[in-house]
């Protein structure tokens, strides 16, 4: 399979013309050496790329970072390291507003529940998956499936130091296993203030020019010291120009530039409005929340920030797939896709592949809320606690299963990762824990209905308020070491807790996974089965389409700094501190911290602070090292221009641009703003 793939990419790099120069999110092992040498007369060598992929990591916040000292120092975006500062603030300590700085190694701050993941070696396992789930359908292909991947898990090294992880590339066209090295002690070194990191605030995000220095440092620990990591990346002593070769090592969520015509409607027509539709009414209730005192402010800061970026991001995205060229591309795109299908005998049988697929979407409509409300709230948008417990009880539930039966987060090969989050420390603030717990049920309620079974199990004869503050002024989860206790007991120790959120939360349990359960077979299955058989079809008509789509596995991306047209005028590639000092008014959003007011004098104004480029990035990149042909740092990814909200579905190299902090700012920033020369003398400043 390997060997044909890499036939077919060939292939398809000489004859297909859909994807544009700098598109593309490579893997490790299928970097498209020749392409990039025809187009810039350099591509990175095997050597190049080993050190690299080694110096790169994945957070489990969602983000992407890397090594760069001999001493597990590691670098990524503020704002991909926020839960950890704002978990270690308290009202004495806001970090997250004035940020922070270790001045000696033992005034590093341990990040509860932070990971740093390492990828260290990728297989091809697809003929042991595909053999077992070969002439499968609907929940018997979902089980062969599941079953398949535990099993070539299970039979990797597993511990709490690695990770193994089977990745469905291609639409189930290939399966790898990749192995990573897995990091669970990492303390934060050092963070700007949120001023710094945030200058502009929603206005900007998501715009370019751009003037913020998004950065923290962390530091990863192995048996209580430093690491020392096998490779590490340095800044380049020479800045960035323009036209300058760029590489980006990130791991971008999972995109869906390969999806149906029909799953692209689903988005735009139907999800999208609905999450907007709850992030703007969290977000009303969290800005209101921070309006009522300085300390509620503080508390629900980090929260208001990630729902309005998501907020926007979403919005973006959908005007993406309703206003732009982007889906006449990709309507024309699935036309020619079917009609070359339909005159090859050997492939018009899987053209019943897109009709299956617009079926499961029907299906997934008619699912959709239930699953947001009952399953996705509790995991992924409400308290930390209530996160936390959700977990605990699952856990109870899948670890008497069999391993191959479990849902893959709870299955042997990612315990680690699921102990560290419920065992970690999190943000607790009981009101704001019980206004969004009382909104959600709320509107549990009004979306279900008031007579649902779910919404009768789940409320009783209690309001949404009486349930908000009976289970937070009662639950003593917030107690780390009485989660890990439960968690050391397993289901017994678990299901005998009377603690008054995991009874609530017990009572969830069933309706959470039964809708669940509906979805992956009723609805992923399908998708997944028949998306392969349309993969398929691309590989023997088109080659492989170049790459993936994204996985939130390591990627590479490849461009050039470069400018480009808004509106007939040209968008220089750099911004300057002298255009930060110029934007600034003195109040939020463009209010510059009181320490780079205090180093003005000291500050090159002509020193260049973001900058842009055609890497073809998007959501889980953040925190990614942009290097040079050296392999050196030139920048920290960061950010996505407004054009580049569709990255999801697809790229523009005329308009999409990638922002990045330049990294001659950032030694400027450790020197002369901060003077945190601990640091810049370990980074080689």
């Amino acid at each position: 399979m390997r060997n044909l793939t890499a036939m077919l990419v060939a292939l398809c790099l000489g004859l297909c013309t859909a994807a544009q120069a700098d598109e593309g999110m490579w893997t490790f092992d299928n970097f498209p050496t020749e392409k990039m040498q025809t187009a810039y007369g350099w591509a990175p060598d095997h050597s190049w790329l080993n050190t690299v992929q080694l110096a790169s990591l994945r957070l489990s916040s969602g983000c992407s970072a890397s090594f760069v000292s001999a001493d597990g120092l590691v670098m990524t975006n503020n704002h991909c390291a926020r839960d950890c500062v704002a978990a270690l603030s308290d009202a004495q300590h806001d970090y997250v507003a004035n940020g922070f700085y270790a001045e000696t190694l033992q005034d590093e701050k341990p990040c509860p529940g932070f990971e740093a993941d390492q990828l260290v070696s990728i297989k091809n396992v697809t003929g042991a998956i595909t053999a077992q789930t070969k002439n499968k359908s609907g929940k018997a292909f979902s089980d062969a499936e599941r079953t398949a991947i535990s099993q070539i898990e299970a039979s990797c090294e597993t511990g709490s130091g690695v990770l193994c992880e089977v990745v469905t590339l291609y639409h189930g066209g290939i399966y790898d296993l990749y192995m990573y090295r897995r990091y669970q002690d990492l303390r934060v070194v050092f963070a700007v203030e949120d001023d710094a990191a945030n200058f502009g605030g929603d206005p900007d995000n998501f715009e370019f020019p751009r003037y913020a220095i998004d950065v923290t440092f962390l530091r990863a620990y192995d048996h209580g010291q430093p690491l020392h990591p096998a490779a590490w990346l340095k800044f380049s002593a020479n800045p960035a120009q323009p036209g300058d070769i760029v590489i980006a090592v990130g791991s971008p969520q999972s995109t869906e530039r390969d999806d149906t015509v029909a799953q692209l409607l689903f988005i735009r027509d139907y999800k999208d409005p609905i999450r907007r539709a709850f992030l703007s009414e969290e977000a009303g209730i969290l800005w209101d929340m921070g309006e009522t005192s300085p300390e509620l402010a503080r508390e629900t800061r980090n929260d208001y920030f990630f729902t309005m970026n998501n907020l926007k991001a979403y919005a973006g995205e959908q005007a993406a797939l309703r206003d732009g060229p982007l889906m006449t591309r990709k309507i024309a795109a699935e036309a020619e896709l079917r009609q070359k299908m339909a005159a090859d005998p050997s492939l018009a049988p899987d053209l019943a592949a897109f009709d299956n697929i617009a079926q499961a979407q029907a299906v997934y409509g008619a699912l959709y809320m239930r699953l947001q409300l009952l399953d996705e709230f509790p995991e992924w948008t409400l308290p930390d606690v209530v996160r936390q417990a959700f977990e605990l009880n699952r856990y109870a539930e899948e670890s008497q299963k069999p391993d191959a039966l479990r849902l893959q987060d709870y299955n042997a090969a990612n315990l680690p990762g699921i102990q560290q989050d419920i065992e970690g420390a999190g943000q607790y603030y009981p009101a704001e824990e019980k206004r969004l717990i009382a909104w959600w049920l709320t509107d549990m309620r009004f979306y279900l209905g008031a007579d649902d079974p779910d919404v009768r199990a789940i409320l009783g004869r209690q309001s949404p308020d009486e349930i908000a503050s009976q289970i937070i002024d009662g639950t003593k989860l917030t107690d780390s070491t009485l989660r890990r206790q439960l968690f050391a007991g397993g289901a017994k120790a678990i299901d005998a807790s009377q603690d008054p959120l995991l009874v609530f939360i017990r009572r969830l349990g069933g309706p959470s996974r039964q809708v669940l359960e509906d979805y992956n077979d009723k609805v992923e299955a399908v998708v997944t089965q028949n998306a392969t058989r349309i993969a398929h079809a691309r590989f023997a008509l088109y080659g492989s389409g170049i790459y993936p789509d994204g996985t939130l596995t390591p990627r590479l991306s490849y461009g050039q700094v470069k400018g480009y047209l808004q509106d007939g005028k040209f968008i220089p590639p750099f911004t300057n501190f002298a255009g930060a000092f110029g934007r600034a008014t003195g109040e939020e959003p463009f209010k510059l911290p009181a320490s780079w007011l205090k180093a003005a004098p000291d500050i090159d104004m002509a020193t260049p602070l973001d900058m842009a480029l055609t890497l073809d990035m998007t959501g889980g990149d953040s925190g990614a090292p942009v290097l040079n042909r050296a392999g050196e740092i030139t920048g920290l990814f960061f950010d996505v221009n407004i054009q580049s909200l569709g990255g999801d579905f697809g790229y523009d190299g005329a308009a999409n641009r990638s922002v990045a902090v330049d990294a001659t700012a950032l030694k400027l920033a450790l020197t002369s703003i901060y003077h945190a020369d601990r640091l810049a003398k370990e980074i080689g400043e």
